[in-house]
């Protein structure tokens, strides 16, 4: 399969807020596309975060988003992976791999430490695919949030 993985800018707004929404309804929330697109704007128009989309034939098909984090213990730069979703019919040919890949030579070419990530506990899919991607499990750690 021919696939591009490139890094999304202002141009692939359309494509990459309908992704971005059907990846918010994969977590049962409402579908919002507009709302998607002007929260993804503001990312990008203020440069925080930066999102690489995988592409099939000119079509946006897969997404990542990773923000800017600081490791306390390396004192060096980190990349959150927030967000990875590839539509449901282009599921099941590696470009969810191709999509953290990219994120690792991204960590490389900004001279950051690494990447993390949390994913639901109920996430087959990406509790099977980090682990194969070279994720390590953190059972030392609590995660917890607080919500205004």
């Amino acid at each position: 399969m021919n696939y591009k993985i490139k890094k999304a800018g202002l141009e692939d707004l359309d494509e990459l807020a309908e992704l971005f929404d059907l990846y918010r309804v994969f977590y049962r929330q409402e579908p919002d596309v507009q709302k998607a697109k002007a929260f993804l704007k503001e990312r990008l128009l203020n440069s925080e975060s930066d999102v690489f989309l995988a592409m099939i034939g000119g079509k946006a098909v897969g997404f990542v988003q990773l923000y800017k984090l600081f490791h306390y213990t390396k004192l060096e730069k980190q990349w959150l992976l927030s967000d990875l979703f590839v539509h449901p019919d282009f599921r099941g040919k590696g470009l969810s791999v191709a999509l953290i890949e990219r994120c690792k030579h991204w960590c490389n070419e900004t001279g950051a430490c690494g990447l993390m990530l949390e994913t639901g506990k109920t996430n087959e899919i990406g509790n099977t695919l980090y682990p194969r991607c070279g994720f390590v499990y953190d059972d030392l750690h609590n995660y917890y949030h607080w919500w205004k």
